[in-house]
Formats: structure tokens, C-alpha cells, sequence
């Protein structure tokens, strides 16, 4: 049997990015290295002391480094979706035929394991480099190209290819491969995907260097309108007329979801980008270019779009939050005590203070996602965290007692208690702010 080290970890070393061993904090292996095995049977993997744990075709744990081996294999299309694949790994099928049915040709090139050092690395100069497709090419001219029409065969390889875009934001689709995209669309075959990897490549797209990339490529080949027509209808739709008129609320998006990934902003906040605006797509004419009450049209399109894909409830969450309440915390500068302490509650920013950080952070980005605004302060951030300490340092358990004790009827207790506790947090938050209880 032939071992080869394909994909990814390939490329990357093109690139001077090596995927070398490691394992995870709980003892598993990283799953950056894709290896292939041409010539051996399924019986003389396990021979050799490899587990086998592929459902749908042969795949085996190396026995020492738990990384995954897989048989070399060819697929033929036999239904729409995701499964409607008939796979074949018989030993004759060779390295070639392997890497044919690779979705990019800077993902189809393979270096025999011999090639490798201790250290998993390789010459990118050595003759030993297989690239049958010219990935080797297609790289150095930051191309986004497939390799044969086997492409159109699976849809997710669109989300792929828009994840890739954001990735690396100097790459372009090849014109072909573009429209075998358009097509794919135009057949349906997007209409086949299945939430669990729409969510899974949105997920890693939003987590890439620049994600307006992703949905610029997705727009550009028809896929957004169909996977996501809440956020492809913001396109067109104009911005407030105080806010840079010549961008709109598509661009806008863009901009807002790229100062999130500068901002580091983990995968909830950048969801929340996502969601924010969606309201503003279904403005109704006669009110652009103001979008009032677009706050909670976002929310209602958010938490459709999150039970449509099944996204995570701590994603779901924070997006209803912040699409609900990012124009009061942009606005919170002007607001007294007691104003401040109602939006800490509408936010349950009491109860859960850490979530209250990200959506924070999510107003933060949608705030200098705007032109000429990037480097932008965000006061608002800073004054609103000071509000909540200020309002978790109260001491409620005094409070309760007294109340308790001077309480003729035990049905009014809890009224009392907390318009009580509300108003020392307002003026604990008044004396940090500097200003009194409204």
C-alpha cells in the first residue's frame, strides 16, 4: 500500500503553513491532516493495525496517531443531497482518480508520506509534489478553481467556496467555476442541503479573515438568495440618510461582519452581525430611507432563520438581543440611572453579565462597521459595563431582610423587594455615571 499526505495540509505547506502532529487538550488528534491510502483492502488496513470507523466508506484510525486514513475512492452521483453518492474503493483505484473528485484544484494535490520529515513538513520545491491538476498553479495565482464538472455534484461545495473567498480575500473564482455555481443553483441543488452542513460552513465562514467575502460569492452566484433571503434582501435597501446614504445596507452588513473578525469577535457576536439588520429589508417603501421598528422585525427574521438551519441556541440568543436592542445601546450615552438599569434588564445583562460583553461587542462592530468610522471609539461599551458592575456590587440580601421584617402582608413582599433592589442598583449606577437617579 501507497500512503499520501492530500488537501489542506498540502496547500497549506505551499503557503509555509505546516500542519504538523499535535493532539488536543482532551488527547485527540487535530483533524488538519487529511491522509490517503491507494492500493490496500479494508482487510489489509485492519491487518496492520488500523481501526476502521467510516459508516459510508472506508476510513481507519492510525493505530498510534488516531489521525484518519481513507481508502482511496471514487464517487458517482446517484440522487440529489448531500448522501446521493454511490462510492467505490477498490485497491486498483488510483491516486489520481482520488484527488479528481476533490472540490478545488489547490485542495487535490497530495506528498507521499515518505516525503515527509519527523515534523510532518516537506519541500515545497520537491519533485516528489504531486499536483495533477495544477493546484500548484492556481494557488500562486490566488485562483479559486474546480477541478472537473464532478463539482456541480455537491452542492455544499458552493459554501465551501465561499468559506475559501473569505479565507482569503485576494483570491478569485474562476469565471468557469463561478458559473457551474449559477447553475448548480439554477438546477436546485441547493435546495437539497441539509442544515447541518449549511450551518456547519456558515459557521466557519463568519469565523474566516474577512466574511463579507462569503457572502459576496454567495450573492454573486445566486446561492444567498436562496439559503439566506432574509440577509440577501438588504442589498439595494438604503442606510439612514445620516449614515453615508452612498452605502447600503448590504454593504453596510459586510463591513459591520469584517470589523467583527478585526475585532476577534467569537462565533455568537458574529452571528449576531449577521442577524442585526434584517428588519431593514422589509421596510416598507414609504418609510426609506428611515427603518422604524426594524429592531423587531430583526428579531422575529432572526429567530426564523436560526430555527430553519438549527443554530445554536447560544448563537439564536445573543442575535434576538442585540437585533433587538442595538439602536438603545447605540443611543445609551443620553440615558439616566434608571433608562440604563431597564436596558440591563431588557438585555438580562443582571443575570448574565458575560453574554451582556458579547452583545456589547457586536453593537461595538455594527457601530464602526460604517465609512470613515473603523477607528471610531465606542464609549457606550465602557459606560454601560461600568453600569452593570455598579449594579451587581448592590447588596440585595439587606435588602430583602428589612423589608421582610416590616411586611404586614406576605403578598406584597416581592413587589416591594424588587422595586426596593431596583432602586438602590439605579442609584449605584447614577454614582458611577456621575449624574442621579431619573
Amino acid at each position: 500500500m501507497d500512503i499520501y499526505l492530500v488537501g489542506g495540509a498540502v496547500r497549506d505547506g505551499l503557503l509555509g503553513h505546516f500542519h504538523t502532529p499535535y493532539r488536543l487538550p482532551d488527547g485527540s488528534p487535530h483533524a488538519d491532516r487529511d491522509w490517503v491510502v491507494v492500493g490496500a483492502t479494508p482487510e489489509a488496513m485492519v491487518a496492520s493495525g488500523f481501526l476502521p470507523v467510516g459508516r459510508d466508506f472506508p476510513v481507519f484510525l492510525h493505530p498510534e496517531t488516531r489521525e484518519e486514513y481513507a481508502l482511496a475512492r471514487t464517487e458517482r452521483k446517484t440522487a440529489r443531497g448531500y448522501h446521493g453518492f454511490a462510492f467505490s474503493a477498490h485497491p486498483d483505484v488510483t491516486l489520481e482518480e482520488d484527488l479528481a473528485r476533490r472540490d478545488l484544484t489547490i485542495n487535490a494535490m497530495a506528498v507521499p508520506a515518505d516525503a515527509l520529515d519527523g515534523q510532518g513538513c516537506f519541500d515545497p520545491q520537491s519533485p516528489a509534489l504531486i499536483d495533477p491538476y495544477g493546484g500548484r498553479r492556481d494557488l500562486a495565482a490566488k485562483v479559486l478553481r474546480h477541478v472537473t464538472d464532478a463539482f456541480v455534484e455537491d452542492p455544499v461545495r458552493i459554501l465551501r467556496m465561499a468559506r475559501f473567498a473569505a479565507r482569503w480575500p485576494d483570491f478569485t473564482v474562476a469565471p468557469e467555476t463561478l458559473a457551474l455555481m449559477r447553475e448548480m443553483v439554477s438546477h436546485g441543488e441547493v435546495d437539497h442541503l441539509v442544515p447541518e452542513r449549511v450551518w456547519q460552513e456558515l459557521a466557519r465562514g463568519l469565523m474566516e479573515t474577512r466574511p463579507s467575502r462569503m457572502l459576496e460569492v454567495l450573492r454573486d452566484c445566486g446561492a444567498l438568495r436562496v439559503l439566506l433571503p432574509e440577509v440577501d434582501r438588504l442589498w439595494g435597501v438604503p442606510q439612514r440618510a445620516d449614515y453615508h446614504p452612498e452605502v447600503d445596507t448590504g454593504v453596510h452588513l459586510g463591513m459591520v461582519l469584517d470589523m467583527a473578525a478585526r475585532l476577534q469577535a467569537p462565533l455568537t457576536v458574529r452571528y449576531a452581525c449577521l442577524c442585526h439588520d434584517l428588519g431593514k429589508g422589509t421596510t416598507p417603501a414609504h418609510m426609506l430611507p428611515r427603518h422604524i421598528g426594524h429592531e423587531e422585525r430583526s428579531a422575529r427574521l432572526a429567530r426564523r432563520l436560526g430555527e430553519r438551519w438549527r443554530v445554536p441556541r447560544d448563537c439564536r440568543e445573543l442575535a434576538e438581543v442585540v437585533a433587538r436592542e442595538h439602536g438603545h445601546i447605540h443611543q445609551s450615552l443620553t440615558l439616566g440611572a434608571d433608562a440604563v438599569l431597564r436596558l440591563l434588564q431588557r438585555c438580562d445583562a443582571l443575570r448574565r453579565p458575560e453574554r451582556f460583553q458579547e452583545v456589547l461587542q457586536a453593537c461595538e462592530a455594527d457601530a464602526r462597521g460604517r465609512l470613515g468610522h473603523s477607528e471610531d471609539a465606542y464609549p457606550q461599551a465602557q459606560r454601560l459595563a461600568s453600569a452593570l458592575r455598579a449594579a451587581l456590587s448592590v447588596d440585595t440580601a439587606p435588602i430583602a431582610a428589612a423589608l421582610q421584617r416590616q411586611a404586614n402582608a406576605p403578598s406584597q413582599v416581592g413587589p416591594a423587594i424588587a422595586q426596593a433592589v431596583a432602586q438602590a442598583r439605579a442609584r449605584a449606577i447614577a454614582h458611577t455615571l456621575g449624574g442621579a437617579a431619573d
